[in-house]
């Protein structure tokens, strides 16, 4: 199973297009995945036929969230599950670096029946083996890691410890930074289900006028980007699997 996080309708319906079994929707690439539109999910489940996760997100920054973000977060989980939702992804946390189960539980519960992936929010808590018998016991189906590092390269030691680990009680995703090349060492260890990769690429826009002087991006080159998806990365990663 390949999951893809997409971040634009382009690269959803490409990555439908190109053999992904399963996207992670989400809006704001550069803050790492935050809440997408209703109107881009009602959009894509009229369109594709694969399985879409939707991240449940309302700001970048930290993972500790006010009772009122809770609470927007819970009505979008209802407004996303009555357009086809077909699981969700989000990640809690205390301020002392510890999973915020009590939070956690608030949310799963207004997802009732839908699968849940706790996201990497994971890889920045304090005692990751703690963490994992809380997402366990909050009732996630699978955990979104790096490995507890910058990315999968990094990380690969511990994803496959905490397959070891974990065994059938939750699925661990490898996601963040991962390259086709991590797959031999990680297609070793027989509980493998899932991966999580963007096979982002990006095209230039469209545009045939640039303004010589106003910048609405940080990095001007930026703005006149947009992200898709990456063909031959999908190919690579579902050679692997195969």
């Amino acid at each position: 199973m390949i999951e893809a996080p997409v971040f634009t309708i382009e690269a959803a319906m490409l990555a439908a297009e190109y053999g992904i079994d399963r996207l992670e929707l989400c809006s704001d690439f550069a803050e790492g995945g935050e809440t997408p539109s209703v109107g881009a999910l009602a959009f894509l489940k009229e369109k594709l036929g694969i399985p879409i996760f939707v991240m449940i997100r309302p700001r970048g920054g930290d993972f500790i969230y006010s009772p009122e973000e809770l609470y927007v977060m819970k009505k979008d989980i209802a407004i996303l599950k009555s357009l086809g939702a077909d699981g969700f992804v989000f990640g809690i946390l205390k301020p002392d670096g510890n999973v915020d189960k009590e939070s956690c539980k608030y949310l799963l519960k207004a997802a009732e029946d839908l699968p849940c992936t706790f996201h990497r929010a994971f890889d920045i808590c304090k005692d990751k083996e703690k963490a994992l018998e809380d997402i366990i016991d909050c009732g996630f189906k699978r955990i979104l890691t790096s490995g507890g590092e910058n990315d999968v390269g990094n990380g690969i030691s511990n994803i496959l410890h905490w397959m070891d680990l974990v065994k059938d009680k939750i699925i661990i995703m490898p996601g963040g930074g991962l390259k086709p090349e991590h797959m031999p060492l990680l297609n070793s260890n027989v509980n493998l289900k899932e991966i999580h990769a963007s096979c982002k690429s990006f095209r230039p826009s469209e545009t045939e006028y640039r303004h010589p002087a106003v910048s609405l991006s940080k990095e001007s080159e930026s703005f006149y980007q947009v992200l898709s998806v990456d063909q031959k990365t999908v190919k690579q990663f579902r050679d692997q699997l195969q």
